[in-house]
């Protein structure tokens, strides 16, 4: 072989080798796995879209095994997901995040708006999580008793405040605290409304009703999102003002205070794609959100007979006519 033609051989070498290892990686698919309460909507389209705004197009280079949660099913679902050898996992709240944590300690896990989780035990600090798992918390602790506060504006008259919530979720009795301790504050009498399935409903509100000027929180967990259009239902049906997230004054209760949903979601997909892209979830601390929404829904304030505030409308974020 003639000199020049070896090193011309040598240097195309050189020169597409390169091209040839981006043009792989560009190529390869991965998969991620989801653990997510209800059916895939325009939230999840969002964080989709996001994914492909980074160049995770679903179809080609990204797959997505979608499971919508069912809780006396949930550690299967995780297992499921976990033998489809997905790159990552997408976990919606801490009950699911702490479920596909007992399934791997390997494959990393992006959670979404988990309540507090370093006192959960899924990460060792927001700043340094250490282990498989990362994400964003929605520091609900912190928007609890605004929460009270704003219903109570809505409804001077209040006498009694419910909480309804499932006694066995991560964190749920720190929120029943601090919501006792808002309600005294402004001379309700708390009313503790425990849950721990969907046949024990009907008759948490019956305790709740049993006086005049009453008003619930709607603590946001694994239960209540399962079960939100029956609680929904019930509060209609026995004329109770509610608040709770953004997402469940969108979905038919009165108020809603929470962290900005669509943020938090596209937030996770750069999380994702970071992970995807070769960094630890152990090196990227969890996010804290900082984007709020007040939410109000001016329809079932109507069938409830109340007038909301201009105050509060005026701070509103959006307002469902």
């Amino acid at each position: 072989m003639e000199r020049r033609t070896f090193f011309g051989v040598v240097a195309g070498g050189l020169l597409t080798a390169p091209l040839a290892a981006e043009a792989q990686r560009a190529t390869k698919v991965h998969r991620i796995g989801v653990l997510w309460y209800g059916p895939r909507d325009s939230r999840f389209e969002g964080f989709i879209q996001t994914l492909a705004e980074l160049g995770f197009m679903e179809g080609r280079n990204l797959f997505v095994e979608f499971r919508t949660i069912i809780l006396p099913q949930l550690s299967a679902q995780a297992a499921d997901l976990i033998r489809l050898n997905v790159d990552v996992l997408v976990t919606q709240a801490t009950r699911a995040t702490r479920a596909a944590m007992d399934q791997t300690r390997t494959i990393p896990i992006v959670m979404i708006g988990a309540a507090d989780p370093v006192a959960t035990g899924v990460v060792a600090s927001l700043h340094h999580p250490g282990g498989n798992v990362t994400g964003s918390t929605d520091m609900r602790p912190a928007l609890t008793a605004k929460r009270v506060e704003l219903l109570k504006e809505t409804v001077p008259t209040a006498k009694r405040v419910g909480a309804l919530f499932d006694p066995t979720e991560p964190a749920v009795m720190q929120e029943w605290a601090d919501t006792e301790t808002a309600a005294r504050a402004l001379g309700l009498v708390p009313v503790r409304m425990e849950v721990r399935h969907s046949e024990a409903i009907a008759s948490a509100f019956a305790r709740l009703t049993s006086d005049e000027g009453a008003i619930l929180v709607v603590f946001t967990r694994a239960f209540t999102l399962t079960h939100r259009s029956r609680i929904i239902e019930l509060a209609d049906m026995h004329r109770i003002p509610t608040v709770g997230s953004g997402e469940f004054a969108k979905a038919g209760g009165l108020l809603g205070l929470g962290a900005n949903y669509v943020e938090l979601l596209r937030r996770t997909a750069i999380l994702v794609d970071k992970i995807l892209k070769g960094a630890k979830p152990s090196d990227l601390p969890v996010e804290q959100p900082t984007k709020f929404e007040l939410v109000i829904n001016r329809k079932t304030a109507h069938a409830l007979g109340l007038t909301i505030p201009p105050s509060l409308l005026l701070r509103a974020d959006q307002v469902i006519e």
